[in-house]
């Protein structure tokens, strides 16, 4: 299996922005953190959230082609096709709970993690209704598409509150690394 030193060095190869590379950051921690609750391989689903915008800032428009292709020619079929199904609309059949949690914690993540940068005290104080309220709010973090939110949630069977719950939970233990 891939190591996640290797899963680092590919992620460098191909993106320089800090807030992309923080992201998926954001989402290797959950990832594992998710592992654990789900008793599953903990490397697997780190490097899944590690790498599922990898290509992203290099290849906008072969995203994520790119980085399933190379991590295909690995031998890492299971984390190439969570990544080639962290977005519904490539009609990519979920077919592992990796794929599923991938997809409900990709945009969530980003849209926590907005929320935390417009609050004084970050993370520190955020708690689930005030996510969910900014959820609402179809011009706070517009580009976070909604649909993919709640299919991501009917798809991994998880309740809304609990979900974000979870998420702040392992985002609050990281808070002084990732800066929220």
């Amino acid at each position: 299996m891939i190591s996640r030193a290797e899963a680092k060095e590919i992620l460098q190869s191909m993106t320089q922005s800090a807030s992309l590379l923080r992201h998926m950051r954001t989402l290797e921690l959950v990832m594992e953190a998710y592992a654990v609750r789900y008793n599953e391989n903990q490397e697997e689903w780190a490097i899944a959230g590690l790498l599922h915008d990898a290509d992203y800032e290099a290849f906008p428009d072969k995203h994520p082609g790119v980085i399933v292709e190379k991590l295909n020619t690995m031998g890492e079929v299971k984390i190439a096709h969570a990544i080639s199904a962290h977005y519904t609309k490539w009609n990519v059949p979920y077919e592992t709970l990796l794929d599923k949690a991938l997809l409900a914690c990709d945009e969530l993540t980003g849209f926590i993690v907005a929320c935390c940068q417009v609050r004084p005290d970050g993370i520190t104080s955020l708690e689930p209704k005030s996510v969910v309220k900014r959820l609402k709010d179809k011009g706070f973090a517009a580009k976070v598409d909604r649909e993919e939110v709640y299919k991501g949630l009917e798809l991994l069977g998880v309740d809304l509150n609990e979900h974000i719950n979870f998420i702040i939970g392992v985002l609050r233990k990281n808070r002084d690394e990732l800066g929220i």
